[in-house]
């Protein structure tokens, strides 16, 4: 293996731009009424604790199933590498629409491969409908060549 990666950072953030509710009935994170509800989050909570549990159960999925090791061999330096993720989580709870996009395919491909095993969520409602709900992922890990490089000398 070439490199050694560490795991940095996984932050989550939602999309913040609050766009009206479309024909399609898709509704931002950020203004959803009641968020997608993850398997293991309590549909009593507020909605404010729904949207951390639903962001901490997402990251701990990709922190466990994401495979850093597939940067192995691409060329990067040392630093941070950031994969911009987006899915939408529609009106039947179904992880749909995932997008990535990073500084190699393979990268973009193992996080799109990594959200395909989101489990099925309960889905977002507004005013009283099940409706679609966009949600946007940034993984961020740091790239570490040194500790490689003391175990191959």
């Amino acid at each position: 293996m070439k490199y050694f990666f560490v795991f940095l950072v996984f932050q989550i953030t939602c999309t913040n731009i609050a766009f009206a509710q479309d024909a399609d009935n898709e509704v931002a994170f950020a203004v959803i009424e009641k968020v997608p509800i993850y398997k293991g989050c309590n549909k009593k909570w507020s909605n404010s604790t729904l949207k951390k549990c639903m962001s901490e159960k997402v990251v701990k999925h990709v922190v466990k199933h994401f495979n850093i090791n597939v940067a192995s061999g691409l060329g990067f330096p040392d630093g941070k590498v950031k994969i911009n993720v987006i899915f939408k989580v529609n009106n039947k709870g179904d992880v749909t629409g995932i997008r990535a996009s990073g500084p190699h395919s393979k990268l973009e491909e193992e996080a799109i491969r990594v959200i395909k095993l989101l489990p099925k969520f309960k889905p977002g409602m507004q005013d009283g409908k099940a409706v679609t709900v966009p949600y946007a992922l940034p993984l961020i890990f740091n790239i570490d060549n040194s500790k490689y490089n003391k175990t191959k000398q």
